[in-house]
């Protein structure tokens, strides 16, 4: 397979197909409007949908290789005894990756999207994992190339533009984000792809520009808040996924590329909507459980932090959550022989057990795990 080369001057795109385009326009806008509508049904979504945020870093490192469950990182959290080796490896990139969104969007709070966001998100993301030594937050001052394992630049699949461009094309592309494009979801749509194309940092680049999504949606308010997840989809068709945005360099099909993230947004907002309904309604079925059941006025405030923590150490849920200990004891021992909790690691001489909460985790898996 020829090497395809980054295109000079093929940004922004003014061959656009719009007549294939317009068809899957409104269908996107209209799952995303859908989407929104139930978040702003969910009380505290930043607590009931923290797993989803979990379940999203997953998902793209997952893209990159790395070999993690949602399950696994938790589980790590809550006993960092649970992982070692490759398998710690990959779960720290996880967390890290959990950690760059909650700073980019805390970054957003004072200052606009921007080439300085991503940055210090990179620098983030990047921090004490694989590639920590390939300057993290700063533009590569190196050559790279996309392939196989042990390519040259010769028989790579890929090469983005050379080092010394990347500075001009950033700030480029950073004009167009701030520009009023003809559609949102389009411009988000070539914003990816040519982030991509220009692969800025010297690793990394795939999570960058899949967390920009949301970033994206909350900047141009498409949505009020980032919970927005599309790695579930890009993932699932990876290789799909890595051909369109190849075809952009290769064919200058920015329409096909187009046509292929739209619907991915479409497809994840559904399911986005699905799992959030779903989460929601396990919410309130939960509550009038633990309030009938436990009898406490601290109930909602540990149903709260279970949906927030749904693999935690007993010990850390007695000490944070703000409930007097013999309390915090005799809910987390109702939950657990009530059926919420259960033990995925028994209690042994001072190691406390730790519990899980199945059937909020089952529904951000999609399947039956615990």
């Amino acid at each position: 397979m020829p090497t395809v080369m980054y295109h000079e001057g093929r940004f922004p795109p003014d061959c656009l197909d719009w007549d294939r385009l317009v068809p899957l326009i409104g269908p996107a806008s209209a799952a995303m409007a859908r989407y929104e509508g139930v978040l702003h049904g969910v009380p505290n979504a930043q607590v009931l949908l923290a797993p989803l945020t979990t379940q999203e870093a997953v998902l793209s490192s997952k893209i990159e290789g790395t070999q993690a469950t949602i399950g696994e990182v938790l589980e790590f959290e809550a006993s960092e005894d649970s992982a070692t080796g490759e398998k710690r490896n990959d779960i720290q990139e996880v967390l890290n990756y959990r950690r760059a969104m909650r700073h980019a969007v805390s970054a957003l709070r004072n200052l606009p999207l921007s080439q300085r966001v991503l940055r210090q998100t990179h620098r983030v993301l990047m921090h004490g994992v694989r590639g920590e030594n390939r300057s993290p937050g700063d533009y590569r001052r190196l050559a790279n190339w996309i392939g196989p394992a042990g390519c040259t630049m010769e028989t790579a699949r890929f090469v983005p533009p050379a080092a010394d461009r990347v500075p001009e094309l950033m700030s480029r592309w950073e004009r167009y984000l701030h520009d009023e494009a003809k559609d949102k979801l389009v411009q988000l749509a070539i914003l990816h792809a040519e982030f991509e194309a220009i692969h800025p940092f010297l690793d990394g680049n795939g999570r960058i520009g899949r967390l920009f999504v949301p970033l994206f949606l909350v900047e141009k308010k498409v949505l009020a808040t980032p919970d927005f997840y599309v790695s579930g989809y890009l993932g699932s068709r990876r290789e799909e996924y890595y051909e369109r945005l190849l075809a952009v360099s290769r064919d200058n099909d920015w329409t096909g590329w187009c046509h292929f993230f739209l619907t991915a947004l479409t497809e994840q907002a559904r399911s986005n909507e699905a799992k959030a309904k779903e989460i929601l309604e396990l919410y309130r079925t939960k509550k009038d459980w633990i309030v009938d059941s436990i009898r406490s006025q601290f109930a909602i405030r540990a149903l709260d932090w279970f949906f927030g923590r749904p693999i935690f150490k007993t010990s850390d849920f007695v000490t944070s959550v703000e409930i007097p200990k013999p309390t915090a004891n005799r809910i987390v021992r109702l939950a657990r022989d009530g059926g919420l909790l259960r033990e995925l690691r028994s209690a042994s001489g001072r190691r406390p057990a730790i519990l899980v909460f199945p059937d909020l985790l089952n529904i951000v898996e999609g399947r039956s795990v615990f």
